[in-house]
């Protein structure tokens, strides 16, 4: 008989979770790229601070694309281990493509002069907002592939 509370295990077991190195993470630094656009456009050398920190969120997130997609990428282990969230990853790779396009259109829009701050802004948002949606989905993904135990599924 069990006289206390059953302790639940904080983590998966070490062999079902993801390896560090295959688990998404954010790309580039958002904050930064964020701290640059908010600074007054008219500050010098304004547009080349923002084309600075979003190079490194749009290689941040081409080498999250790199590590999850692909037959050996995490998702492809994702659905070896939950066949059942094929629309799950389906979503996430479509949304994959669709932040690739709004992060080279925002590099356009920087790099043209006849852009005003307050378009950029909103298109840094709008990019913001997508990348955190996409970040609670793949984590939701996970969530589901290795800490749901649904029973009967191999």
């Amino acid at each position: 008989m069990v006289t206390g509370p059953i302790q639940q295990p904080s983590v998966a077991p070490p062999a079902v979770r993801p390896p560090a190195a295959r688990r998404p993470s954010p790309p580039g630094d958002l904050p930064a790229l964020a701290r640059a656009l908010a600074v007054p456009p008219g500050e010098p050398r304004w547009r080349e601070r923002v084309i600075v920190h979003l190079a490194p969120v749009r290689r941040g997130f081409a080498e999250h694309v790199r590590i999850t997609e692909g037959p050996a990428g995490l998702y492809a282990e994702v659905l070896a281990q939950a066949p059942r969230l094929h629309r799950g990853v389906r979503l996430l790779t479509r949304e994959h493509a669709a932040i690739v396009a709004a992060l080279a259109d925002l590099q356009r829009a920087v790099e043209r002069p006849g852009v005003c701050a307050e378009e950029l802004r909103r298109r840094t948002d709008d990019l913001l907002r997508a990348l955190s949606r996409h970040r609670q989905r793949g984590a939701d993904l996970l969530w589901q592939a290795y800490q749901t135990d649904l029973g009967g599924e191999t």
